[in-house]
């Protein structure tokens, strides 16, 4: 089985052990506490689940600048973001060496980790601007990921941290929050060798579906792993629980039997486009993938990325052998009217533009509100049901 980053064996910071853990949350109530911002919480619940491997807590602002600037840590490891936990306010922790994390996405707000703080570092406009711009390639407010990471605070507090549980993704998802340990486990239990996974923060639609199966082919995999997103999206986006009945529904009727797993993963999407592509391949390598495939625009949020800059920054800027999962290149995909099937578009160089059954996302969206199923070469009967249900249900 191909190995984590940075280690022979995943190393999560979720504390396994009951006794431990009880003792923990017991000593945490008494320990000086900080509401954390929705950014720090995903960032400990993905070192919680062994994403992250091996980092054992947040980084120091030397390492944070080291990521952001050339994905390098100080001690010469390979990160792609930074991994921060920045708070407005010091007042509440004070000169403790430990303290409690308090899950901001939570009602009452209860202790998400236990931190030993190592160091406390104030952020310079000027290091907060560089991170920004070498993570997100914008400085403009307007973009989500901006907005989130620059809305947190300016004070840097690092160190190990220890997980007490895996803020609401278990308990709102329970059937499909899984952590990396447990794919890992599941991946051997099915005997795969050879595994492809597919992100996804939206329902999948005929074309990515055929895309999985193109993959799957062409690498020669026997495991699909389709790995949404349960964190926090941005308004509009379609809810975790119906796009995971969608993509249920549509593994149901149309892969065959243990060829492909529905899971999901806690974490606040950064839109972050090129760098957040290789965040996704560098934890999905932690999860026992051998493969990953990016496509058109992968991670991306209006027009602040090239559509094919998430694979280009494999082969340009990420250092040679840091990863071993390895990249399958997608373009985009389309029912073409020729052919009579979905196709890669690129690979169908004799198309025009109407050769391919298009619609706009705001289009699909008016057709399922008003009922209207879209046509059965860009979405599968049973999940534009689903999708119609839904958007229904809001007016």
């Amino acid at each position: 089985m191909i190995k984590p980053v940075g280690s022979d064996t995943l190393q999560p910071r979720f504390v396994y052990d009951d006794a431990q853990r009880d003792a923990l949350a017991h000593e945490a109530e008494s320990l000086p506490s900080v509401v954390i911002s929705s950014q720090a919480a995903g960032n400990a619940v993905m070192m919680g689940a062994g994403y992250f491997n091996p980092l054992k807590g947040y980084m120091r602002l030397a390492d944070a600048l080291g990521a952001a600037e050339n994905m390098t840590l100080t001690d010469g490891s390979f990160f792609p973001v930074p991994v921060l936990c920045l708070v407005p306010d010091l007042s509440p922790v004070g000169d403790a060496k430990r303290i409690a994390l308090r899950d901001p996405n939570v009602e009452g707000n209860p202790v998400l980790a236990v931190m030993d703080v190592e160091s406390v570092e104030e952020v310079s406009d000027e290091q907060m601007a560089l991170m920004t711009e070498k993570v997100y390639r914008t400085m403009d407010p307007e973009h989500p990921g901006v907005a989130a990471f620059n809305g947190q605070g300016r004070y840097a507090l690092s160190g190990p941290i220890q997980v007490l549980n895996f803020s609401y993704f278990a308990t709102d998802f329970p059937d499909t929050f899984r952590t990396a340990v447990e794919i890992r486990n599941e991946i051997q239990e099915r005997g795969w060798k050879k595994i492809v996974a597919f992100q996804t923060r939206n329902p999948m639609h005929l074309a990515h579906e055929e895309l999985c199966h193109m993959a799957m082919e062409r690498l020669g995999c026997d495991g699909l792993v389709i790995h949404m997103l349960l964190g926090k999206l941005k308004p509009g986006d379609i809810p975790a629980p119906v796009r995971d009945a969608a993509i249920r529904k549509m593994v149901e009727l149309y892969f065959p039997p243990n060829s492909a797993m529905v899971t999901g993963y806690g974490f606040d999407m950064l839109y972050a486009g090129p760098r957040e592509a290789v965040l996704h391949a560098y934890f999905r390598q932690n999860m026992g993938a051998t493969h990953f495939i990016i496509g058109r625009d992968h991670a991306g949020v209006g027009d602040y990325y090239g559509a094919f800059d998430a694979q280009t920054i494999f082969d340009d800027e990420v250092p040679k052998g840091a990863l071993a999962i390895e990249i399958f290149k997608a373009d985009h995909t389309a029912w073409s009217k020729k052919l009579n099937k979905v196709v890669m578009m690129c690979e169908a160089p004799d198309h025009a533009k109407e050769d391919f059954v298009l619609l706009s996302g705001t289009k699909v969206r008016e057709m399922l509100g008003k009922g209207i199923a879209p046509p059965k070469e860009f979405s599968r009967p049973e999940v534009a049901q689903i999708l119609i249900d839904y958007y229904q249900s809001l007016n």
